[in-house]
């Protein structure tokens, strides 16, 4: 456990488009930082990954103070992050095959090493005290019971899928983006059986999801500028252009408190808001070019969207409207 200086912090420098909203940046102190993905608990701690030191930071937003944790295998490669309901901290050693479990009350790290199948877990999530994950290399999803350290390996059908978003959605379901297709993919959790949806278009590729209070399923495809809406119920797919056209390369998404549909577009380094109910979008720059949204957190309680802004050594926080 290392803890570092203090953060700066930076606002957007003038007015951002369209809202009042601005990117508040956290400078990380660590040289060379690379934060993947942020997580954030219950008592406003935000969490993240850097993959290229192989550390798993915690930012406290009040003081601004960091500290940082080493995965006790080198040069892991965390990736994904999240916060299980017991306040652990969960991720995935992308480049060495395991999961790790922190322990925030001591910093203590429990590994648990996946066969060698599950060579490249991506993302986790926490569902029904099992931790998911996906590994978009192996063309695979998984899941691991905690208690046992034994894990459950299921391969994807269609060749050269990528699996790689996941997320939680109503029923016992569980949603996959398949990247290197145009479809999604519906786990039931209780045996891991997939369904796939294919999109209308054949070269559309979905790379991060997000589900909204109605159970609808929303996608950013990063190869076309699209963002996506599935109707499970229905299997309807409506698609909105991003407001930075065609090259803009949406990536993380999330549901704000607000209700509305928050993402990334990584080619334009802003952050869209798209409104459900009337297809309005409004933009928000993010203050340092380069810095890339591979994935974004809502904190429900405080209203924030906290931003891993991968280029630039930074989290980035949205405050949010209360919710609706």
């Amino acid at each position: 456990m290392l803890i570092l200086a203090l953060l700066q912090l930076a606002a957007s420098p003038g007015p951002t488009p369209a809202r009042a909203a601005t990117v508040v940046e956290y400078l990380l102190p660590r040289p060379r930082a690379f934060p993947h993905d942020p997580a954030v608990g219950r008592d406003g701690i935000v969490w993240y990954t850097d993959q290229a030191n192989s550390y798993i930071g915690r930012l406290d937003p009040t003081t601004g103070q960091v500290t940082d944790y080493a995965t006790p295998t080198p040069a892991s490669g965390p990736h994904g992050i999240i916060v299980a309901p017991d306040g652990g901290v969960w991720y995935t050693g992308n480049f060495k095959a395991r999961l790790g479990r922190l322990d925030p009350k001591t910093g203590a790290i429990k590994e648990y090493p996946l066969p060698a199948a599950a060579r490249d877990p991506h993302t986790p999530l926490y569902y029904d005290g099992a931790i998911w994950f996906t590994a978009q290399g192996a063309n695979l999803y998984g899941s691991l019971d905690p208690a046992t350290g034994q894990a459950k390996l299921f391969p994807v059908a269609t060749p050269g899928a990528r699996p790689y978003g996941l997320v939680a959605g109503p029923n016992g379901t569980i949603w996959m983006a398949l990247f290197g297709t145009n479809k999604i993919g519906r786990i039931t959790a209780a045996d891991g059986a997939l369904r796939e949806y294919p999109l209308p278009d054949p070269a559309a590729r979905p790379r991060r999801l997000a589900v909204d209070a109605h159970g609808i399923v929303w996608y950013s495809d990063y190869a076309r500028g699209q963002l996506g809406r599935l109707d499970p119920a229905t299997g309807q797919v409506r698609e909105f252009p991003c407001p930075g056209g065609g090259d803009s390369q949406p990536y993380g998404i999330a549901v704000g408190t607000d209700g509305r549909i928050w993402y990334n577009e990584s080619g334009k380094n802003e952050i869209v808001a798209f409104d459900p109910a009337s297809a309005h979008t409004e933009t928000v720059a993010i203050p340092t070019a380069g810095s890339v949204v591979r994935n974004m957190a809502v904190d429900s309680t405080r209203a924030r969207l906290w931003l891993a802004l991968s280029g630039t050594q930074r989290l980035g926080r949205i405050d949010l409207a209360p919710a609706r």
